[in-house]
């Protein structure tokens, strides 16, 4: 019996999105012949084999208006001649090319919100870009049946606007099973300092990560590690050029989610420190803390609604206050030095993570994909 075949498009280079890959693997395992599409960037890493298949288009543009415009209408075409009895599409800057082949051959549709895309920095700041994308989304959201996003909180948002129930899918990982984690030294990191990590393949704007360098010329003996990419890395490094922080602070280039785990395993803090500047960040509720809870890293976040929640009621972290450097540091520096309550932290991130898997979580997407297998 031919299999049903599901294609999957995403924005992304496919590298790091966790999520898309454990849909993937979910639609696997219930028996569809998957096809994931992204973009192949000029710094894209190489993707590892996966056990369905990927495209990964070149593009003329990297950013922009003309990126965007590219991507969509490439992708339209590409899902316009290709078979599939279902569609997924990730985050509203795939989802009218998905929705007008949806129409047009009338293949069904799950729409998978991974933010509130129109709330963004990017697009606040740009009024004449968001309300372009805000025409697409009150557009085509009304008319879709199958909707999926990240928390309850911007469910609610979704819900309350457009009156389409949205299902819930939180940023669970899966967990990585190893037989031996990567050393510091391994990884050529320090042996006598203490690691503070911000991590994801999102470091932009308004995300704390500009007052977490700041916050370097305040702390002794320790390290800040950059792991990933995102639109505020070049400004990262010039200030600690300019700051002379070249000691304190070191970058590393986005990695797979194996190689990743090694470094985020090797941290004595974890950051979350997004500002609460728009409704996204509000709302968000982002990989890294699922991925330092399962690596046994006590996390430093601000106190957004969806990241407090989780952490006051596991005890895995402390908050920051506000975003001034001078009180980052002291923080930081606080916790570092109480390591009877680090390591009570780092006990109960392993409480977290046996209540907090993706296995419990699938169970929505198994439901949501059941009736198009």
């Amino acid at each position: 019996m031919k299999k049903k075949r599901a294609i999957i498009s995403v924005i992304n280079d496919l590298v790091t999105d966790q999520r898309i890959a454990k849909t993937a693997g979910v639609l696997v395992d219930m028996g569809f012949d998957v096809l994931m599409v992204g973009r192949h960037k000029s710094d894209s890493p190489h993707l590892p084999e996966r056990v369905y298949e990927t495209i990964r288009m070149r593009l003329l543009w990297e950013k922009g208006p003309l990126f965007y415009a590219e991507y969509n209408i490439r992708l339209f075409f590409l899902l316009l001649s290709r078979p599939a009895e279902l569609l997924v599409s990730n985050d509203l800057d795939t989802l009218l090319p998905n929705y007008l082949v949806h129409k047009i051959k009338h293949i069904p549709i799950v729409f998978d919100s991974h933010e509130y895309f129109t709330a963004t920095p990017e697009l606040v700041n740009r009024p004449k870009v968001q309300r372009i994308w805000k025409w697409i989304e009150k557009t085509i959201v009304p008319r879709l049946k199958s909707c999926i996003t990240v928390n309850a909180s911007i469910a609610n948002l979704f819900e309350q606007e457009y009156h389409v129930p949205f299902k819930i899918v939180r940023n669970i990982p899966q967990k990585l099973q190893y037989n031996e984690l990567p050393s510091r030294a391994t990884l050529g990191l320090p042996e006598n300092q203490k690691i503070i990590l911000m991590q994801g393949s999102g470091i932009n704007v308004q995300r704390g990560a500009e007052e977490a360098v700041e916050a370097m010329q305040y702390l002794n003996n320790s390290l800040l590690l950059i792991v990933g990419g995102g639109d505020v890395i070049p400004v990262l490094k010039k200030m600690v050029h300019e700051l002379s922080l070249q000691k304190k602070v070191r970058f590393i280039s986005r990695q797979t989610p194996e190689k990743l785990a090694g470094y985020t395993a090797n941290a004595d803090i974890g950051l979350t420190i997004d500002k609460d500047t728009n409704i996204n960040y509000r709302f968000s509720l982002p990989n890294k803390l699922f991925d330092y809870m399962y690596a046994g890293v006590p996390v430093l976040s601000t106190p957004l609604v969806e990241l407090k929640n989780i952490i006051q009621q596991y005890e895995i972290g402390e908050f920051i206050e506000n975003h001034d450097p001078k009180h980052i540091a002291a923080t930081i520096e606080k916790m570092l030095q109480n390591e009877t309550r680090l390591e009570f932290y780092k006990n109960n991130t392993r409480r977290a993570a046996a209540e907090l898997n993706w296995e419990n979580e699938k169970k929505v997407l198994i439901e949501i994909f059941a009736p198009y297998a």
